[in-house]
């Protein structure tokens, strides 16, 4: 179990902390017992595409605070995602009956001369400029690689400007080269929350933190029925809310990918207690998930009702889905825990599942409890995934892979992978909810949604008539991993 430290203004970065890796391909099943062994090594690729930014993790969850501002401490484009984020703002603001306002994000636009010398003046000016404006309740100064690279001073201005100000002016380092694992930027902006913003508890609420992104909010109906509240972190929430999260009797976390170090963080300084076992995904994955709530809220017979209800409901309507897509096989991409939740959704529904890509892999989570593994979990369940491929958004190798296998359904949680399987001919599904699937009603609602991809497939027949790739067809008769070479070391966990 990794130790969290509160009084260092960074985390310490996931390939350090966890051992994570971003490149490995083989059976599921070598990847975990290798995890467990703690030998597992990341390898080298000679050539990469793209790969993600911790620093747009980071805004990913800063930008949600109703009432805080982030100023990203950068160059103008590493802003470029701020529209995408506020689009999002906005339309999940509307489903949740808020009022619709627009994101307040700021940048201190370092240019050529600021690296010469330094951006120190220009944070200053444009934090204050921010608070003039907005009136806000906190501000986070995100850094990049550019002020990383300066070596401007971002925690000393950031305390100084807390004194004036008279409000939390938040330092959250997120620098892109710091980390080869994109999500390493989730732990730096919880890190900057509970650092600067979480108090300890007054007293014990009944209240149950659920740390998710901005999907549906499926957990008020189950946690009402066992006299508890569910409160969502951090999207949406107010500066105020954040405050008190410490007094929650429990934190759920949709995935532990996101959440894994603001679950241990919570729990290790304030005593709440983290649920430990891998998110509700599939029927035995929902089975355990709840009998572990129910042990924790004190619940549990309340909670063998509700497993009893529903498999009653649920499981009749699973076996005519199982019969359906008898045969049928499927391909996934996503992010590494929720990837893993879908591998036992898509099995729990009769599907093969032929291969994954999955972003990367936390070979041990937080907590340092084993029953958290959510891959381990799976292969246990359902059995090995023979081609498992770790890659962080490597979209050549995916359209290698797509172009051997044919599956008859691709699934993506990312919106940029899915053009790949459409262009191929191949039905692709993208739900960007991670909670779509979670429960025992998930497992019907991915179901419904492929039922409906399988049974509409003219666009994407239509789509790979008509289009090019960009990949040459040299590329396309290469092994995948022509590219993924040497082993590197990487620190034991």
């Amino acid at each position: 179990m990794s130790k969290v430290n509160l009084d260092l203004p960074t985390v310490q970065i996931r390939e350090l902390r966890l051992g994570s890796i971003t490149a490995y391909q083989g059976k599921a099943s070598e990847l975990v017992s290798r995890a467990q062994a703690g030998t597992l090594k990341d390898s080298a690729r000679s050539f990469s595409q793209c790969m993600g930014c911790s620093s747009g993790q980071a805004f990913c969850m800063l930008s949600m605070i109703t009432d805080a501002v982030v100023v990203n401490h950068a160059p103008i484009g590493c802003l470029g995602d701020a529209s995408g984020f506020n689009f999002v703002y906005r339309v999940e603001q509307k489903n949740r009956g808020l009022p619709s306002a627009i994101g307040k994000y700021y940048s201190t636009n370092l240019l050529e001369k600021d690296t010469v010398f330094g951006g120190m003046q220009k944070l200053r000016d444009t934090v204050r400029t921010a608070f003039e404006r907005e009136h806000p309740n906190a501000i986070f100064i995100t850094t990049s690689c550019a002020s990383g690279i300066i070596g401007d001073d971002v925690e000393s201005v950031a305390d100084h400007l807390s004194e004036d100000l008279g409000i939390p002016v938040i330092s959250c380092f997120c620098e892109g080269f710091r980390s080869r694992i994109w999500t390493s930027g989730f732990d730096s902006a919880y890190h900057a929350i509970v650092r600067r913003l979480v108090k300890p508890p007054r007293k014990r609420s009944k209240k149950v933190n659920i740390i998710n992104f901005w999907g549906s909010h499926i957990f008020d109906d189950l946690l009402s029925r066992l006299g508890y509240e569910a409160q969502y972190i951090v999207p949406f929430n107010t500066v105020k809310d954040l405050e008190y999260i410490s007094e929650a009797v429990a934190t759920i976390q949709i995935c532990p990918t996101l959440g894994t170090y603001l679950g241990a963080a919570l729990e290790q300084v304030y005593g709440v207690p983290e649920i430990k076992v891998p998110p509700a995904y599939g029927m035995a994955g929902t089975d355990i998930w709840l009998r572990e709530l129910g042990k924790v809220l004190h619940r549990e017979q309340e909670v063998e009702q509700l497993i009893r209800d529903g498999h009653e409901r649920v499981l009749p309507q699973i076996e005519a889905y199982r019969k359906q897509f008898a045969g049928k096989t499927a391909y996934l991409t996503a992010g590494a825990a929720h990837g893993h939740s879908l591998i036992a959704v898509l099995r729990e529904l009769g599907l093969d599942v032929k291969g994954a890509a999955i972003f990367h892999h936390d070979p041990v989570y937080d907590n340092g409890c084993p029953t958290s593994d959510v891959l381990a979990h799976d292969v246990e369940t359902y059995g090995d995934v023979r081609q498992y491929n770790i890659c962080n958004k490597q979209a050549f190798e995916l359209v290698n892979l797509l172009n051997r296998m044919r599956p008859d359904i691709m699934i993506a949680r990312h919106g940029g992978m899915t053009v790949w399987g459409a262009k191929l001919g191949i039905p692709t599904l993208l739900i960007g909810d991670e909670q779509f699937s979670f429960g025992y009603d998930g497992i019907l609602h991915y179901a419904r949604r492929i039922a409906e991809t399988l049974d509409n497939t003219e666009f994407v027949t239509n789509l790979a008539r008509h289009s090019t790739m960009p990949y040459t067809k040299w590329w396309l008769k290469q092994q995948p991993y022509a590219f993924l070479g040497r082993e590197l070391h990487v620190r034991q966990y």
